[in-house]
């Protein structure tokens, strides 16, 4: 049974960003039983997690004498191990494969710098003047990709590990008001919420944060 690593008390608070959720939902989409050992951030950075993961990052993923890192590479591996992820057909099966890569660098980087400026940079003498310029290259890419999904349930026919990838990513928007101006896009990521297998990823890694609190 595989093992995978996530935040022993999680900076997301229970908002399900922190990427391991997007192993587990993954790993629930396809019902495979799974471990999860939590870190600590002192232990991250400790020798034993920088042999599985050498940037000192979570999740990673063992199961035997595999060992990896990086969520996209572990949902990718999870995807063609198991049934459920991935279409049948070569060709669709490679348009899913490039719609994870597509989420992961194309849309996620400026979502990133854009929630990262928003945490950590609002006091900045800059940040006004920086914070639109940010907003409007998520924006950009919003666009593209509501022209891509309008009318459509997912991104290429059936759900697949690329609508996991991208949704997760698109999650990181949920707080920052731009999802509620492209309403195909609100609409897709709430339909990759609504999934059970979603719902009981996002649920897990809420019950660790919660138990932490109680002790």
């Amino acid at each position: 049974m595989p093992t995978i690593t996530a935040f022993e008390n999680s900076p997301d608070r229970g908002k399900g960003q922190a990427r391991d959720v997007r192993v587990r939902w993954a790993l629930e989409e396809v019902g495979q039983p799974h471990d999860v050992r939590l870190l600590s951030f002192a232990a991250m950075k400790q020798p034993a997690h920088l042999a599985l993961h050498p940037f000192g990052q979570i999740p990673t993923y063992e199961d035997g004498d595999l060992a990896l890192f990086e969520s996209g590479a572990i949902v990718l591996h999870i995807a063609e191990r198991h049934e459920g992820l991935l279409p049948g057909d070569a060709n669709a099966r490679a348009r899913a494969i490039a719609w994870m890569f597509a989420a992961l660098s194309t849309i996620e980087p400026p979502i990133v710098e854009l929630t990262m400026a928003m945490l950590f940079e609002r006091d900045k003498s800059w940040s006004a003047e920086r914070l639109p310029m940010l907003q409007d290259r998520v924006r950009t890419r919003l666009g593209e990709l509501s022209a891509r999904i309008s009318g459509a349930d997912w991104l290429d026919g059936a759900f697949s590990a690329g609508d996991l990838m991208m949704v997760t990513v698109l999650r990181r928007l949920n707080t920052s008001g731009l999802l509620d101006e492209y309403p195909a896009i609100a609409a897709y990521v709430a339909r990759g919420e609504a999934r059970p297998a979603f719902r009981r990823a996002f649920d897990a890694q809420l019950a660790v944060l919660t138990a932490t609190a109680r002790s």
